[in-house]
């Protein structure tokens, strides 16, 4: 493998870590900011629930915009745009004197990594274009190993009694450091050179990417209902500590870590219509036992577990459409990912409002709407042709 390529994989799995960064530091400390950022009584779940919902929303707004940009002016400003908007938005969340500045700085955390979502896909697969599947896997496997460490970092803070507002101006060396690497990076065409990019027009009339459009939605509801909400509902529905409660969502993470290492190293030889199906059904059995198993440890264990069933199915999707239109671009992988994250900013939210007028086991529990529904989605691409 050349030099440049080695030094590009590397600076774009740093930036997936930093991405993680983003997205992860907000689950651990949510109850936590509940008390903080509250009045007497503290923020309601609904509350907590649009701080995960604000934030994907700016992840969603990042990669709309960034799609058809980054198809004209090359994929390099956005890397470092990317990464320097996350480092603001966790300064501004160390400064927040309130719930409002909170929303504020969140939705420009979302911004910041919803750039990065969406140029990094194309970047790697540019670079290892005759294995998307293995290489979108690997990609997003530093998504969880950055997840492992944010976690991990988090609830030892809780436990030392850092605060999260220290803990929050420290973190943001590090995006800043990796947008720096990415300076000298040599960017690869998003598209062969000599080959026509397929418009974003065109492929919206296309069945096959409409339905794949559907899968990543649910793919990233089904990832994102349980990790933005495990450390509380470990808390307040399953009766662990805070800090313990924390690091159900490391071991979650790095669940998935493991799960989508092993299907980079082996995705060159396994079918992903299968893998997918797998994992799918895998979800929905671990969701209806981690919502309602009467026994605290086995609810847990099988939340944590949930991460090596979910873990596939955004990366493996990604690949699946990649395969299916290699000159789709930038502005293919922006509006998959904006799918996705659209998920992301459904579900959090819509598990807080199940859970104020009912119980958090049944917020929880509706998250499994969505690898039950996704099963029909892979069924239909796996039918589908060539010409759709």
């Amino acid at each position: 493998m050349k030099q440049a390529t080695v030094y590009g994989l590397g600076v774009s799995y740093a930036g997936m870590m930093c991405l993680a960064i983003g997205l992860n530091l907000l689950p651990v400390f949510l109850t936590t900011l509940g008390v903080d950022l509250g009045s007497k009584s503290g923020l309601t779940n609904e509350q907590l629930g649009r701080l995960g919902g604000i934030m994907f929303a700016g992840l969603v707004a990042g990669i709309l915009v960034t799609g058809p940009l980054a198809d004209r002016a090359g994929s390099k400003p956005f890397t470092i745009i990317g990464n320097g908007l996350i480092a603001l938005g966790l300064l501004l969340l160390g400064l927040a004197p309130g719930y409002g500045a909170a929303c504020a700085a969140v939705f420009i955390l979302g911004l910041g990594a919803g750039i990065l979502d969406m140029v990094l896909s194309p970047i790697v697969c540019a670079l290892q274009p005759e294995h998307r599947t293995a290489a979108m896997n690997w990609l997003h496997s530093f998504y969880c190993t950055g997840a492992v460490l944010t976690v991990l970092i988090s609830s030892l803070a809780l436990r030392l009694g850092v605060n999260w507002r220290t803990l929050s101006l420290w973190l943001t060396a590090v995006p800043t450091l990796v947008a720096l690497a990415f300076v000298p990076m040599r960017m690869p065409a998003l598209v062969a050179e000599g080959a026509a990019r397929t418009r974003l027009r065109d492929l919206l009339r296309k069945p096959y990417f409409l339905i794949a459009l559907g899968a990543l939605f649910l793919g990233g509801a089904t990832e994102a209902g349980l990790a933005q909400w495990l450390p509380a509902y470990a808390e307040k529905s399953l009766g662990y500590s805070k800090w313990f409660a924390g690091l159900a969502l490391l071991f979650f993470s790095l669940a998935m870590a493991i799960a989508r290492i092993t299907a980079g190293m082996v995705g060159r030889r396994l079918n992903p219509f299968a893998l997918l199906l797998g994992c799918c059904a895998g979800s929905v059995f671990l969701f209806i036992v981690g919502c309602f198993a009467p026994w605290p440890v086995v609810a847990l264990a099988a939340c944590m577990a949930v991460g090596i069933t979910g873990s596939c199915l955004w990366p493996s999707t990604l690949g699946v459409v990649a395969d299916h239109y290699p000159h789709g671009g930038a502005s293919m992988f922006g509006m998959l990912s904006a799918f996705g994250n659209i998920g992301c900013v459904f579900m959090p939210w819509g598990v807080g409002v199940v859970a104020d007028w009912s119980t958090m086991r049944w917020g929880l529990s509706t998250a499994t709407l969505c690898p039950l529904i996704m099963v029909f989605l892979v069924l239909k691409l796996r039918k589908m042709g060539p010409d759709h």
